[in-house]
């Protein structure tokens, strides 16, 4: 079964940092856009970022721009989310996701989602 694995979060005081990892179980992976979304207790699924498969191109949500930073490792079959400034607003389950499209905030043209991992950011 084709699968993207999220690692890396966890419990972290405000302005602290947390990198997040996602690994594609699959080679065809290296040619989808991937991004990633967050959803907090109650809200919407929201994006977060996405790279192009060539990693040429990003994109940001407003809310995290200068403070995270989106990055793939294709020979890896990865991708990845530098956190830093951390706020308390940012606590989420953050999930990974692909699609072969081109990048956008639509969660829907994501044909692949991770499990997703929790990131606590407390006050």
């Amino acid at each position: 079964q084709v699968q993207l694995v999220e690692l890396g979060g966890g419990v972290v005081q405000a302005g602290g940092s947390l990198r997040l990892s996602c690994a594609a179980s699959e080679r065809a992976f290296r040619t989808y856009t991937m991004a990633w979304f967050r959803q907090a207790p109650g809200k919407d699924r929201e994006f977060v970022a996405a790279i192009s498969w060539s990693g040429s191109s990003t994109a940001y949500a407003d809310s995290v721009k200068g403070r995270f930073t989106i990055s793939r490792e294709n020979a890896k079959n990865s991708v990845y989310l530098q956190m830093n400034s951390l706020k308390p607003e940012d606590t989420a389950v953050y999930y990974c996701a692909a699609g072969r499209g081109g990048i956008t905030t639509a969660r829907a043209l994501y044909n692949y989602w991770g499990q997703g991992t929790q990131v606590t950011v407390s006050s």
